[in-house]
């Protein structure tokens, strides 16, 4: 029997069961679709310093070529998603609103779009723990679940921190998403070689790969893949939001409890998202730049949903276009899931490398019930969904009279992840995710 091997059915207190709508993408093989004439790389893709664009306007570039470098540990480098002709460096919009320094590429007609500058290696398995890591940094790899934190800094354990185990996160648990899924289905080699390099570089002794009980092809799929006494194992978890957030699926998978304002490797433990699994799975070994993903879009505007392989920088209005989206308003455009993810402010907005999926909903009709914020009832419901056991009600109430200090002093506001499982339960509708983004930023704002 492979270690923890008999793990089944795992979860974490509380939480909430949404529907989750994954039926229109979840049996469709990854698409490729044809590339945009144009391409907006912002040099902002990630937690930390922007890249520093390589670059200048006119200049011809080849797809894979470094095209902007780190500024320093907490960045990644930029490589080009396509073989063309850069038009120059510009002010664009970006996903939280705020414009960004983004290289704009007119992709070549006719060119094969061939990888030509890649460098393979062989000898990654004997590499150093910091070797592996500057690998991986300058592959320009960031997380895949949707926070773009720097995979090179994740998978750098502190000193005086020990890991011995590696969770990977196949959970999947937002509405819709079915990314991971078909990349642990079509990707499985790339994703168990990758799991296996994230082994060496944060020196864990074993990996549980979680995965949620609804995945059984997945499940099955990475299980014929490891031999009986690896120390790579799956670990089946409940289907349940947010099973896949980093706390939780430790708690279910390690039955460990990573303290307040603590990190995983305060337990021994480092989570990654499997499609950064495949990433690393895929790149390193090839001596490649991250300049694609798979994204899912879904959603009742859709006419043809599907899982895609996109080249980063990719226009949401060309990606649209595509999938037969035909209005102009991004009001009810969501990258990534509709839990967490953010609403489009423009439909110039590219795919990035943290972007998982594009959702389009129905808009909400101005006056409606649905639109409409009611006072708090104090019916608890928010208590009993919260993940982390925090009291959203006292925070809503606080958040609005702005005692945001207070929030984080008495409430433990910042082990608030912003899962939305408080503003989901609400039945007064109440924007609790929203009013507590605000006391953070405003709290962060008054230290610095």
């Amino acid at each position: 029997m492979g270690v923890m091997s008999f793990l089944t059915g795992l979860t974490f207190p509380r939480g909430i069961h949404p529907p989750e709508l994954k039926e229109d993408t979840q049996h469709q093989p990854i698409r490729r679709l044809a590339f945009a004439p144009r391409m907006v790389v912002p040099l902002q893709q990630h937690f930390g310093q922007p890249a520093k664009a390589l670059v200048s306007r006119h200049q011809e570039v080849l797809r894979g070529q470094l095209i902007a470098e780190a500024d320093g540990d907490m960045s990644v480098p930029l490589h080009a998603p396509v073989t063309g002709v850069v038009e120059g460096i510009e002010l664009m919009p970006s996903a939280r609103g705020p414009k960004g320094e983004a290289i704009i590429i007119r992709t070549m007609p006719g060119d094969s779009q061939a990888v030509r500058c890649a460098k393979p290696r062989s000898d990654l398995m004997q590499a150093s723990r910091r070797e592996i890591a500057q690998a991986i940094q300058d592959a320009g790899l960031v997380g895949q679940g949707g926070a773009a934190f720097p995979t090179h800094v994740k998978l750098s354990v502190p000193k005086g921190h020990a890991v011995d185990t590696l969770v990977v996160n196949g959970c999947e648990c937002e509405p819709y998403l079915t990314t991971d899924h078909r990349i642990m289905l079509e990707y499985t080699d790339d994703v168990i070689t990758g799991v296996r390099l994230a082994m060496r570089a944060v020196g864990a002794e074993r990996a549980i790969i979680g995965v949620e009980d609804n995945k059984p092809d997945a499940i099955k799929a990475l299980r014929e893949r490891l031999g009986k006494d690896d120390v790579i194992s799956v670990g089946v978890v409940r289907s349940k939001y947010p099973q896949g957030s980093e706390k939780m699926l430790i708690k279910a998978l390690l039955n460990r409890e990573v303290p307040s304002g603590g990190f995983p490797y305060h337990v021994g433990a480092v989570v990654n998202n499997v499609g950064t699994m495949s990433q690393i799975g895929r790149l390193l070994p090839a001596g490649e730049g991250l300049i694609e993903r798979v994204i899912t879009v879904a959603g009742p505007g859709v006419q043809r949903p599907g899982n895609y392989l996109l080249p980063v920088g990719t226009p949401m209005r060309y990606l649209l276009e595509q999938v037969g989206f035909q209005g102009e308003d991004a009001s009810h455009l969501i990258l990534g899931g509709p839990m967490m993810g953010n609403t489009v402010s423009s439909l110039d907005v590219p795919v990035t490398k943290s972007v998982s999926g594009l959702v389009v909903l129905p808009e909400v009709e101005p006056g409606s019930e649905a639109a409409r914020v009611h006072p708090c009832i104090r019916c608890g419901r928010c208590v009993d969904a919260c993940p982390v056991g925090l009291n959203p009600s006292d925070l809503g109430r606080m958040a609005a009279k702005r005692q945001y200090e207070t929030m984080q002093e008495r409430l433990h506001l910042s082990d608030c992840f912003e899962c939305g499982s408080c503003a989901y339960v609400c039945p007064s509708n109440i924007p609790l995710v929203q009013y507590f983004r605000i006391a953070k930023a405003l709290n962060r704002e008054r230290i610095s």
